[in-house]
């Protein structure tokens, strides 16, 4: 047990020096740089995207998104939001 508290006790002196990032700066990291593709349900993108009609039912879609979740662009290929992304010069993140 002396083993973990030691441990514990190390990660709470690192932990002190660590800048806490707020909401907001967590929403901007990697504004305009990086992004990221989401995997939708036609019935999600119709939620995200109410301004689409005519969304083909029952298939998968793939919405390209800015690090802050705006989404920037609705496709059907992972090709085609990754292309999105290239051409907008776009990291894209890994989402786990």
């Amino acid at each position: 047990m002396a083993h973990t508290s030691a441990r514990s006790s190390k990660t709470k002196k690192a932990r002190k020096g660590l800048h806490i990032m707020t909401d907001f700066e967590l929403a901007n990291l990697g504004d305009g740089e990086v992004a990221y593709i989401k995997v939708l349900t036609s019935a999600e993108a119709k939620q995200m995207f109410p301004a689409i009609e005519g969304l083909p039912k029952n298939i998968n879609l793939f919405s390209l998104h800015g690090a802050d979740g705006t989404p920037i662009a609705l496709t059907d290929t992972i090709q085609a939001a990754v292309g999105h992304a290239m051409e907008d010069e776009l990291a894209i993140a890994s989402l786990h």
